[in-house]
């Protein structure tokens, strides 16, 4: 008498027979795409008889693959760099000086672009941080308090100075903007700021500006400077607000600035920034109104930004570049940075005796100041090894290492 099958093999059988058939499909569709897309490289001219009956037979497949190089090609032209002829770059940046000086209320929205000459890399340029990861390299940890606000940063506190800027709102978090000696009621460093860490054990929440980088050991989610709150006792943390983050502090965010700014500005200027992030903040745009109650709107950068076709003027190029020409324009001398009275001096804290090595990021000070604190810093600090992490660049994981056990 012939046994009966277990219903348990059979069914473990049934389910490997379906696995294995769908990884045949898989691999059927793979060979189908790859045939397909030799056959669409060739020129039509050059196709063999067999090659057109295979688009014939697989036209779906054609068409998508059709349809991915299209987005391919639109994506690729929205990457690059376009640049203005001399010619046209002045006639724009006229029209720009005009719409300056008729602004009544004139709103600035930076980005990284500003920062680049300050050999500080953008994120979507060509060589951009977010570029360089999606092509599979790598990017180091690094050390940004050698920048020094650029020429651009120095015409906005100009322009501001001059009473044509009211307000700035930034998505970088360099502090080259505070450096430059734009008042801070003026500022709304959105993403915040490198050289600022909080306590926010205390209320109201208490403030300590660094002569250095505090994000030494933060990244995502972890925002504790291993310091402590000289007043309550408190972790100290970063005011970075990373991709995926919701910012919640009043300072140095000052969203209550930035929206109110908005909500009043008639143009708005738009410097180094693709807008990706900014479009997605509804209320700097007052997308409430009527378009033909919005601010005017003028952009300057290199690349497409989804924001160009409500722009009135588009113009591509180099950010001090532009912002020479306006305040030539605009008959404005351009400061000089002096690093000697960079504002950051008279707004640090000072660190306690126990928290000097705290710290391995190089301190922002005049050569001589500078030469004080590597003394009082000793051998320690310029033996221990750097931490990588913080605001800029990969960070540091998620989770901490664990212990190895004992053998």
């Amino acid at each position: 008498m012939q046994e009966e099958a277990d219903p348990g093999v059979s069914s473990r059988t049934e389910k490997k027979a379906l696995e294995k058939a769908k990884i045949l499909q898989r691999e059927s569709d793979r060979k189908l795409v790859r045939l397909v897309g030799r056959v669409l490289k060739k020129p039509e001219a050059e196709r063999s008889q067999e090659e057109a009956a295979v688009l014939l037979l697989h036209g779906e497949t054609a068409e998508e693959l059709c349809r991915r190089q299209v987005r391919r090609n639109v994506l690729k032209r929205k990457q690059e760099e376009v640049y203005d002829d001399e010619d046209e770059l002045k006639s724009k940046v006229k029209q720009l000086a005009a719409a300056v000086e008729q602004a009544k209320h004139l709103v600035v929205y930076t980005g990284a672009g500003i920062s680049t000459a300050a050999s500080i890399p953008d994120y979507r340029g060509p060589n951009g941080v977010w570029t360089q990861l999606q092509k599979g390299r790598t990017i180091s940890s690094s050390d940004l308090s050698k920048a020094e606000p650029t020429l651009t940063h120095m015409c906005i506190r100009m322009l501001h100075k001059e009473n044509l800027i009211r307000h700035v709102v930034s998505q970088n978090c360099d502090g080259l903007h505070l450096r430059s000696g734009l008042p801070r009621h003026a500022l709304s460093e959105l993403h915040g700021n490198m050289f600022i860490e909080v306590c926010t054990s205390c209320s109201p929440v208490r403030e300590y500006v660094r002569l250095f980088d505090v994000t030494e050991r933060t990244s995502l989610h972890r925002h504790g400077t291993g310091r402590r709150c000289s007043h309550c006792g408190g972790e100290l943390r970063d005011t970075i607000v990373h991709f995926g983050e919701r910012g919640t502090l009043e300072q140095p965010l000052n969203w209550k600035g930035a929206s109110e700014a908005a909500e009043k500005a008639d143009v708005i200027l738009c410097l180094g920034s693709s807008l990706k992030v900014l479009k997605k903040y509804p209320c700097l745009w007052c997308m409430n109104r009527r378009g033909s109650k919005r601010p005017k709107l003028y952009i300057v950068n290199l690349q497409w930004t989804p924001k160009d076709d409500l722009a009135v003027l588009k113009i591509h190029g180099k950010c001090d570049d532009v912002m020479r020409l306006l305040m030539e324009e605009l008959n404005i001398q351009i400061p000089v940075f002096d690093r000697a009275k960079d504002p950051i001096f008279t707004l640090a804290t000072s660190l306690l005796q126990e928290e000097v090595n705290s710290h391995t990021r190089e301190v922002v000070a005049s050569l001589d100041v500078q030469e004080v604190c590597l003394a009082a810093s000793g051998e320690q600090a310029e033996e221990a090894t750097a931490v990588l992490g913080g605001w800029f660049g990969r960070g540091q994981g998620k989770g901490r290492k664990k212990k190895k056990k004992a053998a």
